[in-house]
């Protein structure tokens, strides 16, 4: 398995982002599987304008409360149990 950071991220409607690796392999993917939990990603999850914020740093998409999400399991979702929940994502 090769270790990846992201390189570019665009967030898209909901909680949908489009994430840009270092391999260049572009994907949109659902991030609230691994947002719908914690009190870190709370900020995130109820302020659309806030999880807009979202940059990178340090390889990875993080926002300005230090949340952030382990690039490796955004490009390997079978990496982490949220993506085996399949839960359904609510309308912001």
């Amino acid at each position: 398995m090769q270790l990846m950071d992201i390189v570019a991220a665009e967030p898209l409607e909901g909680f949908h982002v489009r994430l840009t690796f270092t391999d260049h392999t572009t994907r949109e993917v659902d991030l609230w599987p691994y947002i719908h939990r914690g009190p870190i990603f709370a900020p995130v999850r109820d302020d659309v304008a806030f999880f807009r914020q979202m940059e990178i740093r340090d390889g990875t998409i993080a926002w300005p409360n230090g949340a952030d999400i382990d690039p490796n399991v955004l490009y390997y979702p079978e990496l982490h149990p949220a993506a085996w929940a399949h839960e359904q994502t609510p309308s912001p």
